[in-house]
């Protein structure tokens, strides 16, 4: 589908389609959160300025995000991911966010669902359910074992999964990227605590305990399914998620490819909508700009 030369009139258009809605799907990649300060990781350059050591080292985001790093150099497999997590936990989820909480609690008789490949908890932060949240990469505010014994024994693998602890920080020597002090072990109240990594999938990554995420994706398959079975109409606003890695634009367009469900894809580089159909919208624009126009348009209709 072409992108509207015009984006007043698709402005317009998915106000429209979010008035007419009773449902509503959130799906969101890296995009969502460069509004908040974060870094999206677009191209080696962009990682690069985040993390100015591994220019030097020449090593690029899918060779850092790499479990293999906990076996040979974990100090600096956990500077990488020890700085991830406190910009992360520092960072305040924008605007948008909140537009998009008062559109799903206020707006949608039959509710919500987010579906985010974004390991940073800015949804929760900002005041989502938690139970209406699909991490479909996991999560950096998880724990679970570098090398956990559940890969043999799958019935205990929510033993060797837990939360981070309420505010942790990490101290990372940010000129060789290298962490300080101790590294972190678990589960808690474990008598020999295991060697820990973030519950997060990574590239090649066989280890990744993926059992805290199947249950999130049962919660949003359960409401998709009810949403399906009552004939409601509904919509998906996907933020900021790019073809790189296209997790979240393939479940946009599944979800979407329901007669009675549109997509507005909102995205500056890559709007375009791969369905048939009027319904869908495209805006070449940044996440926070679009979703306060789209806002704007709404409150005028009041």
């Amino acid at each position: 589908m072409a992108v509207n030369a015009f984006p007043s009139m698709d402005i317009q258009r998915a106000a429209s389609v979010l008035r007419s809605a009773r449902a509503l799907f959130i799906t969101s990649g890296a995009g969502m959160g460069v509004d908040s300060g974060l870094p999206d990781f677009r191209g080696p350059e962009g990682f690069w300025k985040a993390y100015p050591p591994l220019r030097k080292l020449g090593i690029r985001f899918p060779e850092m995000s790499n479990p293999s790093w906990f076996d040979t150099d974990p100090r600096f497999a956990w500077g990488f991911f020890g700085h991830r997590y406190n910009l992360y936990s520092a960072a305040t989820p924008h605007r948008g966010f909140g537009i998009l909480l008062e559109w799903a609690t206020e707006m949608m008789a039959d509710g919500y669902f987010v579906f985010t490949s974004n390991v940073d908890g800015q949804f929760q932060k900002a005041g989502f359910d938690a139970d209406r949240i699909v991490e479909c990469h996991g999560t950096i505010h998880c724990h679970q074992c570098t090398d956990p014994p559940v890969l043999l024994h799958r019935d205990a693998a929510a033993a060797c999964i837990w939360p981070v602890a309420d505010g942790t920080t990490y101290d990372v020597d940010m000129d060789t990227l290298r962490m300080r002090g101790p590294l972190p072990h678990g589960p808690p109240g474990k008598e020999r605590p295991l060697p820990a990594r973030p519950n997060i999938l990574m590239f090649d990554d066989y280890s990744w305990l993926a059992d805290r995420t199947s249950g999130q994706k049962k919660s949003f398959e359960s409401f998709r399914n009810g949403i399906r079975a009552k004939n409601s109409s509904s919509v998906v606003v996907e933020i900021g998620a790019g073809n790189a890695v296209p997790t979240v634009r393939y479940t946009s367009e599944a979800l979407a490819a329901s007669s009675n469900c549109s997509l507005i894809r909102i995205n500056p580089l890559e709007p375009e909508v791969g369905l048939d159909g009027d319904r869908h919208i495209s805006l070449r624009m940044k996440g926070l700009e679009a979703l306060e126009r789209i806002n704007e348009a709404l409150n005028r209709h009041q």
